[in-house]
């Protein structure tokens, strides 16, 4: 029987799912595919039989609606890339490969058939937008990033556009930050500066995959003056510097809040996105059994 544990944000607030996420965890040995993006931890494993219950859910996550931002691109490559890096370390069952295959297969046909996509709403794209009504002059102000990614990278492509001179990149990898300083005319600095770096920073966009916070309390002046924008999953700000004056800290569910008043046209779409769903699932009852009585001791 395939199994799957999930902690997302359709069932869990982010403090719950920071929570959990530290205390579940699959053996290393056991041959499994571990999504995990900044709204989930999803963990799948087994040989056999597969609950329709999980078969739907994971088609519903690669087409984007189970997304904090619905039809959102991005889950599409973290799902390839989890189901990648398994293969690679595991000898993964056939019915987990065609699950995950169909899966893709699924969010790809959702996308080029609906419309759920139009209006772009990702998480870099509101935070840009966050940042336009701040009505900020980033030629004047030291935008500081830590965690180098494709989200971050969206974001400094907005900052070079305009025409932000004083950004400062971090990263566990330094010469990833180095690599990007040098493409956007940025400033690398080591993590080991962060203090310093900090001390000089307006603007804080944090979006690592670190398990534990990158910036506390104690890393940041108490009189300090900062905007921060928390796209980690789990947190990479400590919680508690919003509540001081002088700092605006917008996390996940914020940043997410945002975003919904623009998604009326991709929430008109999402019924032509289930009928999809509902036409790949019966393809995939053709190729392996369900059993669908175990689905509710499954998800």
């Amino acid at each position: 029987m395939i199994h799957c544990t999930l902690i997302n944000n359709a069932r869990f607030s982010l403090e719950e799912r920071e929570r959990l996420s530290a205390t579940i965890s699959i053996d290393e040995c056991e041959p499994h595919i571990h999504l995990k993006t900044c709204n989930r931890s999803e963990w799948y494993w087994g040989e056999g039989a597969i609950s329709e219950d999980i078969v739907r859910h994971l088609y519903r996550v690669a087409a984007g609606l189970e997304s904090g931002l619905p039809g959102e691109r991005a889950i599409q490559g973290q799902l390839k890339t989890a189901y990648r890096e398994a293969c690679g370390k595991y000898k993964l069952s056939p019915p987990l490969h065609k699950l995950f295959q169909t899966a893709m297969h699924t969010g790809k046909r959702v996308r080029s058939e609906t419309r759920i996509s139009e209006g772009a709403v990702s998480h870099s794209q509101v935070t840009v937008s966050m940042l336009k009504r701040e009505n900020i002059d980033l030629q004047q102000k030291i935008v500081s990033i830590i965690g180098i990614n494709k989200l971050t990278e969206d974001i400094l492509k907005f900052l070079t556009a305009k025409q932000a001179i004083n950004v400062f990149l971090s990263n566990r990898n330094f010469d990833k930050a180095k690599q990007l300083a040098l493409q956007y005319k940025g400033t690398a600095m080591h993590l080991d500066d962060k203090r310093r770096m900090l001390d000089l920073t307006d603007v804080l966009i944090c979006a690592t995959s670190a398990p534990h916070l990158m910036v506390r309390e104690e890393d940041v002046d108490a009189k300090k003056e900062m905007l921060i924008f928390d796209l980690a999953f789990p947190r990479d700000v400590a919680p508690g510097l919003g509540q001081r004056k002088g700092v605006r800290l917008y996390g996940l569910d914020e940043i997410e809040g945002f975003a919904r008043a623009n998604l009326s046209l991709r929430n008109s779409e999402i019924s032509k996105a289930e009928r999809i769903i509902e036409e790949e699932i019966s393809k995939l009852k053709d190729w392996c059994a369900f059993d669908c009585n175990y689905a509710k001791n499954q998800i």
